[in-house]
């Protein structure tokens, strides 16, 4: 599988049976699937969507939303439970032209992409065990 190192932004190769072993980033040797959403902005999220095979969920947020604040642990939460899953955190004030891309009218905005293209999205806050549900029925690879 592909992934995208979120320090570095390296591309590397990683063999799914080695998935669950921590595995490293072979340029700077952070680690390639931390157990904590990833903070992106434009460029890094069009890195991670063009060479990750791995199922990405952005949570579109702004740090003026109560319920974006009040949503984060819940998101962190979930991200714990979705090995299989790349969580990620977009501002959207600092990264309006992915914003406008999307075209995110609301925040909290969960978007979900597999393959580069997004499949599904969710607006408004929820609870860790809805957004691990809402994800294991969009990827059913992220049910185990």
């Amino acid at each position: 599988m592909q992934l995208v190192c979120p320090s570095c932004l390296t591309r590397n190769r990683v063999p799914d049976a080695r998935l669950r072993d921590d595995p490293l980033c072979g340029q700077c040797g952070a680690k390639l699937l931390p157990d904590h959403p990833i903070e992106v902005d434009d460029a890094s999220l069009e890195r991670h969507l063009a060479g990750s095979e791995m199922p990405l969920l952005v949570d579109c947020w702004a740090a003026w939303c109560g319920p974006c604040r009040s949503m984060a642990p819940q998101f962190e939460a979930a991200a714990r439970q979705l090995p299989d899953v790349r969580f990620a955190k977009l501002d959207t004030e600092a990264a309006q032209r992915s914003a406008a891309a999307y075209g995110i009218r609301s925040i909290p905005t969960l978007l979900l992409f597999r393959d580069g293209k997004e499949i599904a999205r969710r607006s408004g806050a929820l609870p860790a065990q809805e957004i691990v549900s809402w994800v294991r029925s969009q990827v059913p690879r992220a049910a185990a």
